[in-house]
């Protein structure tokens, strides 16, 4: 079986003026779709004296104003009656999906058949991308509840003869992996490193279990991370980015990027105060535009959605795999990004100092991070898990944090010398960091200041 026989050849590869013509056509549709089938978008564009027609291109998306999460919130029960975002008659609703909820009322989407095949579609792309075929077995451990990734995942496995096994989540018994045989896992970093460690205690080491890549998605992590990952079980490690709002990138075999399906979602980048598009290659806000091929209904669309997600683009140029779609840097988000004294620290920038290789021998890569303080001074503690604290050489593994902290971030460094920021560290035996008790995905970067 060709490894290659689940691309969409002919929109993968378009030429950008190609591309862009395509992507233009769908804009005009989705604007029209919205404006005679959305409550929220009709009222929208009144209020701000858009006219519909005159969005013609992907660049005039620049010209209307930003959404974000809180205004789906707003147009929705319990704010609202009823659910305005809703673009289909309740006959052509096939699913109700729900966001986590973490940073409110959950938001509420809803799926037409026809957006399961689109979003199908994206993750099929990703699949092939990161070289799973027929044939394949894959372990899902993502949640098959309101969430939509897991589902619509397994309607792209379908399609692709590709077999499913529905963990839902990576705490599955270790005979699921001697029976079964799977080729490959999707789940966290931190799911995946659990269930190496599962693996080694049960008498089955990783690197011989048959699995031969693993798929992350769900949070942002870190290169380092990725590294020590692809070490413990021997096989390549693809990044995915993926949401209920449609976004779905994938990570092709150069990992370099994640290629956006532009056919399918329009992406824009703004500066940190919405006030502008970045240009390539420079850090901003994702914001995206859910695309419509001519003639198909969505349950929900967004346009000029913002993610509170941040990227840049790194390419519109053909990758080295063939594709032409750009690709973007992996996202990491605002809601993990605390400001300390004007320098903002996010999560990924403790795991890259945590992930450090050096420490690897005596850590597990678990870990948590706590901001406390008043105005004038903060500290920083740092939880790590440690395989023995008694053996471990904690004061190597503290060089060793701020050395890659600084050398990445020396803004950091600098509020440390001057004493706004101080870091204390915490080394821990396997299960006692407090996030070990807690359910779910906990924050490993928190304010209690």
């Amino acid at each position: 079986m060709d490894e290659d026989a689940y691309w969409n050849r002919e929109v993968e590869t378009m030429d950008r003026g190609d591309l862009d013509a395509l992507v233009d056509e769908r804009v005009r549709y989705t604007v029209r779709y919205a404006d005679e089938h959305s409550p929220f978008y009709r009222k929208w564009f009144a209020a701000h004296r858009i006219d519909p027609a005159s969005v013609t291109c992907h660049e005039d998306l620049l010209e209307l104003p930003v959404i974000g999460g809180g205004t789906i919130r707003e147009h929705q029960p319990p704010a609202t009656p009823d659910f305005e975002f809703l673009s289909v008659d309740w006959k052509d609703v096939f699913t109700i999906h729900e966001t986590s909820g973490t940073s409110g009322v959950p938001k509420s989407f809803f799926l037409t058949w026809e957006d399961w095949l689109r979003y199908a579609e994206k993750y099929s792309r990703a699949f092939a991308m990161e070289g799973i075929s027929q044939g394949d077995r894959v372990v899902v451990c993502a949640s098959y509840g309101m969430n939509v990734g897991a589902n619509t995942m397994t309607l792209a496995a379908h399609a692709m003869g590709v077999t499913v096994i529905p963990t839902g989540k990576c705490t599955f018994p270790v005979r699921v992996i001697r029976t079964y045989r799977p080729t490959a896992i999707v789940g966290s970093v931190f799911k995946l490193l659990r269930l190496a460690r599962r693996l080694s205690d049960e008498g089955i080491a990783p690197e011989e279990s048959g699995v031969s890549r693993l798929i992350v998605g769900g949070e942002s992590f870190a290169e380092e991370a990725r590294t020590y990952l692809e070490e413990v079980w021997n096989c390549p490690v693809y990044n995915t980015y993926g949401s209920t709002e449609g976004t779905m990138c994938g990570e092709c075999r150069v990992k370099a990027g994640l290629h956006c399906p532009e056919d399918l979602v329009h992406v824009d980048l703004y500066d940190p105060a919405m006030e502008r598009f970045v240009r390539d290659g420079e850090k901003g806000r994702l914001v995206l535009t859910t695309l419509l091929p001519v003639g198909e209904k969505a349950g929900t669309l967004l346009i000029n959605y913002d993610t509170e997600d941040n990227s840049r683009v790194l390419t519109r140029d053909r990758c080295a795999c063939g594709r032409t779609h750009m690709k973007i840097e992996p996202p990491w988000r605002d809601a993990e990004t605390i400001v300390v004294h004007g320098c903002a620290i996010n999560r990924v920038d403790i795991e890259r100092a945590v992930f450090q290789p050096e420490n690897m021998k005596s850590i597990t890569g678990e870990y948590e991070a706590f901001l406390y303080g008043d105005g004038d001074e903060t500290t920083l503690r740092v939880s790590m898990e440690c395989i023995d604290p008694a053996t471990a050489d904690q004061a190597a593994i503290k060089r060793s944090f701020f050395n890659a902290l600084f050398h990445e971030r020396p803004e950091i460094s600098e509020i440390h010398e001057e004493g706004q920021l101080s870091v204390i560290f915490n080394f821990t035996p396997p299960g006692g960091l407090e996030l070990a008790a807690i359910r779910g995905r906990p924050k490993r970067l928190v304010d209690r200041r």
